[in-house]
């Protein structure tokens, strides 16, 4: 998984990163701190494709695909565990099963799960099905879990990209055959979700992210198949706007922040030419201005993560080739998006 960086309601940052055994999660001691406790290990043998979602409440949803060796051969389910608190243990990991509780052979098949949080504070999980479309699987706000409802959809890829804007209105972006991405999204906080019209997208999988650019607004991002160049749509524009960035790898990890006073959006990802991670900004919905991606950190940098710390500056986190934690900060005192020195955190 691309490690993930969550805020938590005391404003304390919690990275988190596949590991062996299970999940790494490395917490601040203090919010905007430099110092940080991790890695601890949360134990989920067999866990891998974990993704993580936060609602409004700042609760923690873990959810990945367990695989579980057995007689009769390997056993695939999705589990869910949450984390109410900032540096406080986890629940019990909950299996969810899979869209074939009766098919062991389609349930192999699944792919990696995508989860968002809505207004209600229902959390949803979703996973492209055997069949090429999208189920998805609802827990209400008391935690009671709905079972699985297909969606539809026809040649869904992997790596489904789920979010939410801030007033809870739940987005999922699915890449797909035929140079198109399926899309869902609730019209109103609290609706129910209904397709919306296809997106004109040559998707690599795996590459899909979002952030809210606007109140009430996603902008989608991902890598065209061919090119491997960043593109960022959204439902009023009339096409993908090029980011450039061919030469990077994954997800784009994604915030919206302040940099000089102005409203903008900032990006990371790993850059395969330099070996380091690259990062980007530009003004909120505005590609057009220009994005210049800049290497920071150490060769071998990868999987990066962003979030606006408790002070609310940008931090760009990274793992390094050791597994150990890497962290920079924005600066308040220069012009433009310029970063502290890289730390490393913890031991791999």
């Amino acid at each position: 998984m691309a490690l993930r960086l969550l805020r938590g309601k005391d404003g304390r940052l919690t990275a988190y990163a596949s590991a062996t055994g299970g999940v790494a999660r490395w917490t601040e001691d203090r919010p905007g701190g430099s110092s940080w406790t991790g890695p601890w290990l949360i134990e989920a043998p067999g866990l891998s494709q974990l993704t993580v979602a936060q609602g409004a409440d700042g609760y923690a949803h873990l959810v990945g695909k367990r695989r579980t060796e057995g007689k009769d051969g390997p056993r695939i389910d999705i589990v869910h565990a949450t984390q109410f608190q900032t540096g406080r243990p986890l629940t019990a990991w909950h299996s969810l099963g899979s869209p074939h509780p009766k098919g062991r052979t389609k349930a192999q098949r699944i792919g990696a799960p995508a989860a968002a949080v809505d207004s209600t504070g229902a959390l949803r999980v979703f996973v492209r099905n055997a069949g090429g479309g999208v189920s998805a699987r609802r827990q209400d706000p008391k935690g009671t879990w709905d079972r699985w409802t297909d969606w539809k959809g026809t040649h869904v890829q992997d790596g489904l990209s789920a979010a939410a804007t801030a007033d809870g209105r739940l987005e999922l972006f699915a890449p797909a055959g035929k140079g198109a991405a399926l899309r869902w999204y609730q019209p109103e906080p609290g609706a129910a979700p209904q397709r919306g019209e296809d997106v004109p997208a040559d998707v690599r999988p795996g590459s899909a992210s979002a952030v809210e650019s606007s109140p009430g607004t996603l902008t989608h991002y991902w890598r065209d198949a061919g090119s491997g160049e960043v593109l960022a749509w959204r439902p009023d524009a009339p096409a993908a706007a090029p980011l450039g960035g061919a030469t990077g790898s994954g997800p784009v990890a994604v915030v919206r922040a302040v940099v000089d006073g102005h409203d903008c959006t900032v990006l990371a990802h790993r850059d395969t030419a330099s070996g380091r991670v690259a990062v980007a900004a530009h003004p909120s919905e505005d590609e057009a201005a220009g994005v210049w991606w800049t290497p920071s950190g150490e060769q071998g940098a990868h999987t990066p993560a962003l979030a606006l710390d408790g002070r609310g500056q940008v931090v760009v986190a990274a793992l390094g080739l050791d597994g150990r934690l890497l962290v920079a900060r924005q600066k308040t005192d220069e012009a433009g998006l310029a970063l502290r020195a890289w730390t490393r955190v913890g031991s791999g």
